[in-house]
């Protein structure tokens, strides 16, 4: 069965993006099938994986309004030896929240295209938008995971509360299969105090539910994406990749994938 996960977090600039596109590259060099949705309109996770967002002739957009079926806009993630699928989008997504106000199960509309397409996959992974909008709502309909990027700062627990309740909500009301798959520490550097207090918070308040991996701030992850590839093909033996790889052998234990 294929699980999919929805990467979010309301607050920007966490690794949310980055940590999409290489966890769906190092889940595809350990073999799996692996399909990573763009549904932020920003559209990183797309140009990591080689794609050009201002050239899409179809976007996961059209696919959530009904103008194209999800098999016929996926495409595959360009210039990488390893092969993951993307469900690409771009700025068009702006308009999504004003677009599926009209439509019959708005908040179904990705579940609904993922349902034809998913079980060709071992993984599907949703990029969400740094907001609680309709399109989060979309991802955390259509997933039975949440996967929670979170940098060790100061804010870092402001906002949220607000994502787990949203969670919460969407589990007790249409998706009584959603759980968080894992809370995962992004930027870190245990060297500071600040870290190692938030560290300690994230710890009694998530408990086994925070992943044992840690993301370190690295600056091949920060150059990667300008580049148009995942950090694990574009500085193999850096730490930055080396951890995105040992992220995807804690999540196929964890998700049994």
């Amino acid at each position: 069965m294929s699980q999919i996960i929805a990467l979010t977090n309301q607050k920007g600039g966490v690794g949310k993006s980055t940590s999409a596109v290489n966890l769906a590259a190092s889940l595809a060099s350990l073999d799996r099938r692996v399909l990573l949705v763009d549904l932020d309109p920003q559209g990183h996770a797309s140009m990591g994986s080689g794609i050009d967002k201002y050239e899409l002739e179809k976007s996961v957009l059209d696919v959530l309004l009904g103008d194209a079926s999800a098999s016929d806009t996926i495409v595959r993630a360009r210039h990488l030896p390893v092969k993951f699928d993307v469900l690409p989008g771009n700025g068009d997504l702006t308009a999504a929240e004003v677009e599926l106000l009209d439509i019959d199960q708005r908040q179904s509309r990705l579940s609904l295209a993922l349902n034809t397409v998913a079980g060709d996959y071992d993984a599907v992974l949703i990029d969400c938008p740094p907001s609680l909008n309709m399109l989060t709502v979309n991802a955390l309909t259509a997933a039975n995971g949440v996967l929670i990027p979170l940098q060790c700062e100061f804010y870092a627990l402001e906002g949220l509360s607000a994502l787990l309740d949203t969670v919460e909500q969407i589990k007790q009301s249409v998706n009584s299969e959603l759980a968080i798959s894992g809370i995962l520490r992004t930027m870190y550097d245990k060297r500071t105090s600040l870290t190692r207090e938030v560290d300690k918070q994230l710890r009694d308040f998530f408990g086994d539910a925070l992943l044992k991996t840690t993301i370190p701030r690295n600056v091949k992850v920060a150059e990667a994406p300008s580049h148009g590839l995942p950090v694990t093909q574009y500085a193999r033996f850096s730490r930055g990749s080396q951890a995105y790889r040992v992220l995807a052998k804690e999540m196929i234990r964890r998700l049994s994938l």
